[in-house]
């Protein structure tokens, strides 16, 4: 198994409930077999998420793949997606299906993200979203007084009415503003909020008032587990496969969400182009799956590097070709 660092900055810091993002640095997991087989992975750690670089680069260079799930997520993600692309090649089928995807799948929805500026320019990026093509947006909310983020709410709809709008709160809203927010947010039809209360607190899902408004859990996975969260109050479930440990995993719970009558939504943590490809066979994976957050290639400044999971008109370009993402070489990401 050979490691290669690497390190992508992006065009300009992403604010995340775990503090801003500059540039993801990990390591390219290449597994070249005896018998000839070879697969790629990608372990993209990031803190908050997942163990730390150090951590991950030290456990990749002590990794067996047998010992596959005795490793932290990141490695683990890397050490597994290496191990489903080399047996998907061996299969000669594309990812996706060698998940279990019989059907073939072109492409699968993307949200835009919109993220936190005031009303004004809010306005102008949905319609400019509008105009891409993509049928839903999400706003960052929580970091502004609640009647701030209603206002913004409010010129998204009114320059797109037909769009399905997402919020993502990131914890940031007492129960009480919570519930105010709820109230409020369904005269303009919003799909669901995002993490509206801390991680911490899964019981308050209950308490939120019934207004059509969905609840998405995202970092409130990692801190309670599935089976508590699958008998929480709610509607859609964050998953991101990075954090989670591997595509293998995030379908199995993507799974198990839609058997408890929750939405699977697949997304990324800002990964390399490696990652979210990968992402986007999980999402392929999933049949009549709802729009994810996998529109994240831009975000990065990758130069010349091909893009393996192309995103037009709101959608993201399902890779075909055996294995997860034979456009993109290790040396891309030299």
């Amino acid at each position: 198994m050979n490691l290669q660092p690497f390190g992508l900055d992006l065009h300009e810091p992403l604010a995340t409930a775990a503090g801003d993002i500059a540039r993801r640095e990990g390591f390219l997991v290449t597994l070249d077999e005896d018998d000839g087989r070879r697969g790629v992975g990608e372990a993209c750690p990031l803190p908050g998420w997942t163990e730390s670089y150090d951590e991950c680069r030290d456990a990749l260079a002590d990794a067996v793949p047998a010992d596959l799930d005795t490793l932290p997520p990141a490695a683990r993600h890397g050490v597994a997606l290496a191990l489903l692309d080399a047996d998907a090649r061996e299969d000669g089928v594309s990812l996706y299906r060698h998940l279990g995807r019989d059907e073939r799948v072109e492409t699968v929805p993307v949200n835009a993200t919109v993220g936190d500026a005031p009303p004004e320019p809010t306005r102008e990026r949905v319609a400019d979203a509008v105009s891409e093509g993509y049928t839903c947006v999400k706003l960052k909310a929580a970091n502004r007084p609640l009647e701030e983020d209603i206002e913004r709410v409010a010129a998204a709809r009114e320059v797109a009415p037909d769009i399905e709008i997402r919020l993502d709160a990131n914890g940031g809203w007492t129960r009480d503003t919570a519930t105010r927010a709820f109230e409020t947010l369904a005269t303009f039809d919003v799909s669901y909020v995002e993490q509206p209360l801390p991680a911490s607190d899964l019981g308050g899902f209950a308490a939120l008032p019934n207004t059509g408004v969905g609840i998405a859990l995202d970092e409130g996975l990692y801190e309670h587990g599935i089976d508590a969260v699958l008998d929480s109050e709610i509607t859609h479930l964050v998953l991101k496969p990075m954090a989670l440990g591997g595509p293998d995993i995030a379908l199995e719970l993507a799974g198990l969400a839609r058997g408890a009558g929750i939405e699977p939504v697949v997304t990324t943590t800002i990964d390399g182009p490696i990652a979210r490809a990968a992402a986007v066979h999980v999402a392929a994976a999933i049949p009549a799956v709802s729009a994810c957050g996998l529109a994240t290639g831009s975000l990065l400044a990758t130069g010349e590097m091909p893009d393996p999971a192309p995103v037009t008109g709101g959608v993201a370009a399902v890779p075909q070709k055996d294995g997860n993402t034979p456009a993109v070489l290790p040396a891309d990401y030299a």
